[in-house]
């Protein structure tokens, strides 16, 4: 990231007459928090060393009576809002202790930080590239409700084959995908082509270099692409990438979700992630192994297939990332390794050079904190690398097939198995101190929550299974 000074800061608030400047950070589970200062609040001190804020209302963090937290922008990352209605630069956050003006150990972009930080001082790469895919869908309407006498959800969108017999005022016009019959049509199937450019073209203006939009399998949903990047950098934009398509959706009238699985009977939106080391401008992964890929490359690979279910703590980090994550539908469950397979949870794509060799690990979805669980696969990599973890015979065949995945391990099968195995299967993430006891022991009770909440609350499809027993 390029650095910038207070001064380089003020000057770019005169030229685009910034009324109003945000400071944004992200908390454990994912999502950004912002406070809002006038311009004239906002003084080198305030740009330089931060400003307080109250840690205790921050769920997964302090406790009331060791509340206070400092917020340090980094200046590298101003950007003006493309949303506000008055003027308003935006400056993304680190975590710091305020006495001892450290990192705080939950903070997610320090952990992104120090795992680049262990990556170089490893001294056999100076870089990691990631660049994911996030799906996500898009509903014109979303409604739930959860109480003690009644439990329900309900989604709605003109593009689901549930509408096909819809009786319409103006006109049922018909044109829509299919069950899994939604990939890349054009319109009037497509029906949010427009939609998708604006969130585009709303990306580029914020900075971020972009590459293409498209419909994906499932009615209603959609992927837009953007250029790979350096870890930390690649986890700030995506979490503009959310930003921007839940504004500009809600500007159409519109509402979108990143949760993995709220459609029943047909694809979820994962968010495959694809991963590779550098050293001094060359891909480490590169070389003359399975699918032209390196010695180390097989060696990351096999340290993400050995602690995969750790993994899925952070790359797969709610219950619902478990209704996703079966057979059936496209989703990459078998542990192992191929090349343009996607039926392997990690697929080596074809790649026009030797320059763009790369991974792409297929679990993780984009309900998952991007710093997390970047790092997390970062650490599990390297751990493959130090330890020449090999990954085993890659596999050509359809995974799908029973006979042909027999004996092939999984991926967890809930979000409670995940949390149990990253609870025992921990040390290769506390490496170079990227990762502390603090922060997963933390991560862990708040996400075991979620999973209480679930299992103790009657489901729909209960009634509908023992109502009449």
């Amino acid at each position: 990231m390029k650095s910038l000074s207070s001064e380089s800061i003020f000057a770019l608030m005169k030229e685009q007459d910034v009324s109003f400047v945000d400071f944004r950070f992200t908390d454990p589970r994912g999502a950004w928090h912002h406070m809002t200062f006038h311009k004239d609040a906002v003084d080198k001190e305030v740009l330089e060393d931060g400003i307080m804020f109250d840690g205790s209302s921050i769920a997964g963090w302090k406790t009331i009576d060791d509340s206070d937290m400092q917020m340090k922008p980094d200046l590298s990352t101003a950007v003006m809002d493309p949303f506000a209605a008055q003027s308003t630069l935006v400056l993304n956050c680190d975590i710091l202790e305020p006495l001892t003006k450290k990192s705080y150990s939950r903070d997610p972009r320090g952990v992104a930080k120090r795992a680049e930080a262990y990556l170089h001082d490893l001294g056999f790469a100076d870089t990691a590239y990631f660049g994911p895919e996030a799906e996500f869908f898009i509903f014109d309407d979303v409604r739930y409700d959860v109480a003690m006498q009644h439990n329900y959800y309900f989604v709605d969108s003109d593009e689901g084959d549930y509408n096909s017999g819809k009786v319409d005022p103006q006109g049922n016009l018909a044109h829509r995908p299919g069950i899994k019959g939604g990939y890349v049509p054009v319109n009037p199937v497509d029906q949010l082509v427009d939609m998708r450019a604006e969130m585009l073209s709303t990306l580029k203006e914020m900075g971020i270099e972009v590459e293409k939009h498209h419909h994906e399998v499932a009615p209603s949903q959609h992927e837009l692409g953007f250029k790979f990047s350096t870890l930390t950098r690649t986890a700030d934009n995506l979490q503009i990438y959310k930003y921007v398509i839940k504004n500009v959706a809600h500007m159409y009238g519109k509402t979108v979700t990143f949760m993995p699985k709220p459609i029943h009977q047909d694809n979820g939106s994962g968010m495959h992630v694809h991963q590779s080391l550098w050293q001094k401008g060359k891909s480490l992964f590169a070389g003359n192994a399975y699918a032209n890929l390196s010695q180390e490359a097989l060696y990351y690979i096999g340290g993400i297939i050995k602690h995969a279910h750790a993994l899925n703590a952070f790359t797969n980090p709610t219950t619902n990332s478990y209704k996703r994550l079966i057979p059936g539908y496209e989703a990459p469950v078998m542990l192992t390794y191929s090349a343009r397979n996607r039926s392997a949870s990690i697929r080596i794509p074809h790649t026009p050079s030797m320059n763009s060799k790369r991974i792409e690990t297929r679990f993780p979805d984009a309900a998952a904190n991007p710093y997390l669980a970047f790092s997390a696969m970062l650490m599990a990599g390297l751990d493959g690398i130090r330890n020449k973890i090999h990954p085993g015979e890659a596999h050509e065949g359809n995974l799908y097939d029973p006979e042909v995945a027999r004996g092939i391990p999984q991926v967890a099968g809930s979000l409670q198995q995940a949390l149990d195995a990253l609870d025992q299967d921990r040390e290769f993430l506390k490496e170079g101190g990227v990762f502390s006891d603090d922060l997963i022991d933390g991560f862990i009770d708040l996400k075991r929550e979620e999973v209480v909440a679930l299992d103790h609350t009657p489901q729909p499809i209960e009634f509908k299974m023992y109502y009449g027993v």
